[in-house]
């Protein structure tokens, strides 16, 4: 029987945000980052769960599967995994995983179908392949890439530096399918204790980086400091960073900020004396920032004369400048991944196998990210039939959901809303996420005292019916990826207060009935009983955990937080009385089951 399809698989491996992508004929079946399933935020390690995930989703084996390119910004995947066979690196394969990864066909493999790629290449592959637009250029700026020496694209000569700089920013054009780079911005290694030298190299993205541990504590903390940054005075701090001439500067950090976030016991970090000045660290490494990047789109556009322009990697979730690259760039169309940071480079790898080495063209475009797979009602009504799930429960099936949850929201209850297949990328588009009513300003605490426990600073975003969009908020560029930050029209700031950033902006996405026909209803439901066309759409989960992504992960966080109803496709799942004398053993039992696997995991 000759083979129905051709599949090609991304994997992006080893280090944080593990992920996989699988393409049925150049289009994405499925994606899936190893966080959503292992519920350990930011996953790295092995890439089994992953793969295994797509496999049983597209329900095919690995023989199946015609080419496998892979991508770890540490070192090329074939060096990687011969250190890992003689060196202990639990950060990136853990002891629990050792045995898998060395009885694992696709781990060492000599196999001409499965292939290495470099990060940045990736990154761009993942911004054009599957953007609306025949031609471009692409703006690519992260924390740090690969290594000079392990580069797989041509570079422009004068782009120079040593074997071991590291990619920070790669620019490139393309037309069709075929990629150009025109430039390269390295950064040379530096100076650090032990393995902490990247945060004092001389990068865009290492830079926001290194301000978001001097903040936080956590150098993956870079949303939190995009929303503190409007917190900040302007001025109190001197520039991180310039440009000149098309030429980044990024002076050393240096002893004159001395108030790092070192936490002592029972310090709170919301409490601390340093809060001014961290507010203040943030707004300048915000401002300096979109300062760069409004001075690399320009002279990109300059440099290219191009009318669209796709943009990737980890800086690219900085929704801010994103906005002001919209807005005053030049370029008439913009077009951002998703997945912009690293989970993203499972999709720039499968597509790099589909074009370079397949030679297939370009058919597909990323209209939407939901490419998880399907839950159906079977698995609903298995996750709601547990003993402790059903006993302090009450169960109802809805002929139109959407009116019955608008109803629900305009009486200012919190929803959990699951629906159809998963969002890829960090962002939750309106299948893993909580709602609420932004007509009170109120609904943000709500939303952090019952459930969300992040800090007060930090904004929630709005959903908005995509042809009532600029009515609301200023602008003309769509956000259907919640990617760009717009400000509020004035004339709404009263009206959905929940949603207000303290600059009057939002980080939008707007939904087309096309590409998500369900949350769409629920808008225009709501939209009837209050006249608002929009919602609160956090993602649907805790601090400190992933994005839910299974029913039994939606039931967990349901009764285990102060969710007034839980809907999973047509059901709606509303808590009784019993729940109040029956909550706290499912919190126990929850807090077993994670001891008991984190015992099995260090074993």
């Amino acid at each position: 029987m000759p083979k129905k399809h051709t599949y090609v698989l991304g994997l992006n491996t080893y280090d944080h945000d593990v992920s996989a992508c699988l393409l049925r004929d150049g289009a994405i079946a499925y994606a899936i980052a190893k966080e959503r399933i292992t519920r350990e935020k930011h996953a790295s390690g092995f890439y089994k769960e992953v793969i295994d995930y797509c496999l049983d989703a597209e329900g095919i084996t690995m023989d199946d599967i015609d080419l496998v390119v892979r991508n770890c910004y540490i070192l090329p995947v074939p060096e990687m995994e011969d250190r890992l066979m003689y060196q202990d690196l639990p950060g990136f394969l853990p002891e629990y995983e050792r045995a898998e990864a060395k009885a694992h066909p696709w781990f060492r493999s000599n196999s001409d179908k499965v292939v290495t790629i470099s990060h940045h290449l990736a990154h761009a592959y993942s911004a054009f392949a599957v953007s609306p637009f025949e031609s471009g250029a692409i703006m690519i700026v992260d924390g740090v890439g690969s290594y000079r020496s392990d580069v797989n694209e041509q570079f422009p000569e004068a782009d120079t530096a040593t074997p071991l700089a590291r990619e920070s920013e790669s620019y490139y054009t393309f037309s069709g399918t075929q990629l150009s780079c025109i430039k390269k911005v390295w950064m040379e290694p530096d100076r650090g204790f032990l393995s902490d030298e990247f945060y004092n190299m001389p990068g865009l993205g290492a830079l926001y980086s290194r301000a978001s541990t001097y903040v936080f504590g956590d150098w993956n903390k870079c949303g939190e400091l995009m929303g503190l940054a409007p917190y900040g005075r302007h001025g109190n701090i001197e520039s991180l960073m310039s440009i000149r001439d098309n030429k980044l500067t990024v002076p050393r950090w240096t002893a004159k900020l001395n108030k790092p976030y070192i936490p002592d016991a029972g310090e709170k970090w919301d409490t601390s004396p340093a809060m001014k000045h961290w507010e203040d660290v943030a707004w300048r490494v915000q401002d300096d920032t979109e300062k760069v990047l409004l001075a690399r789109t320009a002279w990109l556009r300059d440099t290219t004369g191009a009318q669209n322009l796709c943009i990737a990697g980890g800086v690219a979730l900085n929704c801010v400048a994103n906005g002001r690259i919209a807005r005053e760039g030049g370029f008439p169309n913009v077009w951002i991944q998703p997945a912009a940071g690293d989970d993203g480079i499972a999709i720039g790898c499968a597509y790099y196998g589909w074009h370079e080495i397949l030679k297939q063209p370009r058919s597909f475009v990323m209209e939407h990210s939901y490419v998880g797979k399907p839950y159906t009602d079977a698995d609903v009504n298995k996750a709601l039939s547990k003993s402790l799930v059903s006993i302090q429960t009450t169960q109802s099936r809805s002929d139109n959901i959407a009116r019955d949850t608008a109803r629900l929201l305009a009486d200012q209850k919190v929803i959990g809303w699951f629906q159809d297949r998963s969002e890829f990328g960090p962002r939750a588009l309106g299948n893993r996420s909580l709602i609420a009513d932004p007509r009170k300003a109120e609904m943000k605490d709500i939303l952090n005292s019952r459930v969300k426990h992040r800090q007060p600073f930090r904004p929630f975003a709005p959903i908005v019916l995509y042809e009532r969009a600029k009515e609301v908020f200023e602008g003309e560029e769509d956000s259907p990826f919640m990617l760009i930050a717009k400000n509020v029209r004035p004339e709404w700031r009263d009206k959905i207060p929940a949603i207000v950033h303290v600059d009057g902006t939002a980080r939008v996405q707007t939904v087309r009935e096309a590409t998500n026909p369900t949350l769409y209803r629920l808008l225009k439901e709501f939209e009837a009983l209050t006249g608002v066309p929009v919602l609160i759409n956090t993602s649907f989960n805790v601090k400190g955990e992933p994005i839910i992504e299974t029913p039994r992960d939606a039931v967990i966080c349901f009764l285990t937080t102060g969710i007034d109803h839980l809907v999973m496709h047509d059901m709606l799942v509303s808590k009784n009385a019993m729940h109040k004398v029956v909550g706290p053993l499912v919190n126990t039992y929850t807090d077993v089951a994670a001891l008991v696997m984190s015992n099995i995991k260090t074993a």
